[in-house]
Formats: structure tokens, C-alpha cells, sequence
């Protein structure tokens, strides 16, 4: 979960980003930390639009070099909410064949899946899967399960870690990934989150309706 700081207000308001957009920045960050400056109109032109705060700021540009100022505000960008990314893209004014292959696969990306899942009641998708949902889907999911688990920004290591724990059986791996994305989330480890980053992953979307039944 993200939060934007209220301006001039001290309140916080807790915001997503969409999953789709995360992904998307995850599996272009090399190219990005080494095509894209952020000192200058990038970083002002994100703190311009409420994106990133004073700290932030100061934060990004106490790192050493270049690229790590890029990474550092690739970390912080999902974190800022469902806007960032797009005010990111505006931001690229001075990396125009960076900024037009963003928009290009940003087109790409399937919308929320709101008409898949209209049907589903809120009182399902806001809470968090059951036992049996888990199972349901990790018995259809497969080796996929790594990515929906990258997707719920579960690292590498918590992937490796299941793996350890459950050799030789795909199934229980990801059950117990999932188990472990409940856990440290509480009440945030929704359907819903979990349905969006099942799309984001372009996992089969009826596998949403086959985990429910």
C-alpha cells in the first residue's frame, strides 16, 4: 500500500498503484536507471505534482551517482499511488524515446478488471482469501505462481524460502508464498489485490473464477 501526504493538511490518504504499472517499472528498471537523469525537471516536476515530498527530494539526491538516484526514486514511486506512474511518464519531457516506449506499452496493459470481477460481492473481494481460495488456486497455477507472488511484492528470497521448505512440490510452494503474502498483509491481503495481480502476472483470468467457487 502507498499513501500521498495531504498538502498543507498533515493527513495521509492510503492509495494503490495499479499492479499493471508496478510491473512495468520493475521489468524496465535497468534500462530506465541507465537511459534516464532524474536530477533536475524529472524530480521538480514530481514534487510540482504532489507525487514526491521535500523529503523524497532529499532523499533521492544524497545518493551518489546517477543511477542509483534513478533507482532510489523507482523505489518510492509505488509506493506514491495510482497517479505516479502517469506523472512519471509526463516527467520524461527531456527522454522522449523513453517516454513514447512507456505510453507504447502502457497501452498494452489490460485495464482493472472490474468488468471480470463485477459479479463477485464486495464483501468477497475486500477480504482477505480463505484456506480453501488459496488452495483452489494454487492447484491451477503452477510455476506462474512465481510471478503473481512478484506481483504482491513478495521478494526473491521469500520465493526461495518457500522452495526450501516445500521441495519438489509446486503446489505447496505457492500455497505457501500465498500464506506468507497473507500474513505479513493482514487485512490489505485482499481478493481484490490478489485478483489485480493475478492479471498484472497475465495469468488465465477464469482462474479468478475457478479460485471462488
Amino acid at each position: 500500500m502507498g499513501y500521498r501526504e495531504g498538502r498543507g493538511t498533515g493527513t495521509t490518504e492510503t492509495v494503490d498503484m495499479n499492479p499493471q504499472h508496478k510491473q512495468l517499472l520493475r521489468s524496465l528498471r535497468m534500462q530506465l536507471c541507465a537511459e534516464v537523469l532524474v536530477d533536475g525537471f524529472v524530480m521538480q516536476y514530481l514534487y510540482q505534482e504532489g507525487i514526491l515530498s521535500e523529503s523524497h527530494l532529499q532523499e533521492i539526491s544524497s545518493q551518489v551517482t546517477s543511477q542509483r538516484k534513478t533507482m532510489m526514486l523507482l523505489d518510492i514511486l509505488p509506493t506514491r499511488g495510482p497517479k505516479a506512474f502517469r506523472a512519471f511518464l509526463e516527467s520524461l519531457q527531456e527522454f522522449p524515446w523513453v517516454q513514447e516506449k512507456l505510453w507504447a506499452q502502457c497501452k498494452e496493459i489490460p485495464e482493472y478488471p472490474a468488468d471480470k470481477l463485477r459479479d463477485i460481492p464486495a464483501c468477497v473481494l475486500n477480504n482477505p482469501p480463505t484456506d480453501k481460495q488459496i488452495n483452489q488456486l494454487a492447484s491451477r497455477l503452477g510455476s506462474e505462481w512465481e510471478h503473481v507472488i512478484l506481483c504482491l511484492d513478495l521478494s526473491q528470497n521469500d520465493i526461495h524460502h518457500c522452495k526450501v521448505n516445500h521441495p519438489c512440490n509446486v503446489q505447496s510452494q505457492a500455497v505457501a508464498a500465498f500464506i506468507m503474502w497473507r500474513q505479513r498483509l493482514g487485512k490489505k491481503a485482499t481478493v481484490q489485490c490478489l485478483c489485480n495481480s493475478l492479471l498484472a502476472a497475465e495469468v488465465d483470468p477464469s482462474l479468478i473464477q475457478q479460485m471462488l467457487q
